[in-house]
């Protein structure tokens, strides 16, 4: 299994860069302004969107990675799939909504790892509905969604106080523990569906 686990993952960072249960779901309280309120609606299904940085750069898929470029009318950037987790009874409370985040074409999530001493972002191909079903959360693929004004956080669960961050146009998205400081951890999220 593990040599099939590495044939899978693909970096998405430079480790030197630096609900209840199911049926409920949390999109309203994703993009809500109170980050912590539900929605409760019948459907297992994720939803769609984009996600862009304060400096208007969206993600895109490169290289087997996420990178960040700038936004314009010639770039299309991936669609990002996020789904709840159906069990966040067992996970830290009060950290905001735990929320599987993936892409399509290809069908990939972004997970974090340890690697070579480091928590690292990385992107394995796993639908995320199989991650949704999974009798217990999936912790490495699992973040803590926080929406604050206009702009959203997604801090690792299996990683704590390690956040999704962008840097410089062209460069991976990766995990970093300097909120605000250096990179940016703040991220526009635009829901399609």
């Amino acid at each position: 299994m593990e040599n099939n686990e590495k044939k899978n993952i693909m970096y998405g960072s430079d480790v030197e860069m630096e609900h209840e249960r199911a049926g409920q779901f949390v999109s309203s309280a994703m993009f809500s302004k109170h980050p912590f309120s539900t929605h409760i609606s019948g459907r297992e299904t994720p939803d769609f969107g984009e996600v862009f940085d304060l400096d208007q750069q969206v993600w895109i898929f490169r290289n087997q990675a996420l990178v960040t470029v700038p936004r314009s009318h010639r770039v299309t950037p991936v669609s990002v799939t996020i789904l709840p987790c159906k069990y966040p009874e067992s996970l830290e409370q009060d950290k905001g909504i735990a929320i599987y985040l993936g892409i399509q074409n290809p069908d990939k999530c972004l997970f974090c790892k340890e690697v070579n001493g480091h928590p690292t972002l990385l992107l394995k191909e796993e639908k995320i509905l199989d991650l949704y079903h999974h009798p217990e959360p999936m912790k490495p693929f699992l973040f803590y969604h926080t929406r604050t004004g206009g702009t959203s956080t997604f801090e690792s669960v299996a990683f704590p106080g390690h956040y999704i961050a962008s840097s410089k146009t062209g460069n991976p998205i990766f995990l970093t523990t300097k909120k605000g400081e250096y990179y940016n951890i703040n991220f526009n999220l635009d829901i399609k569906s």
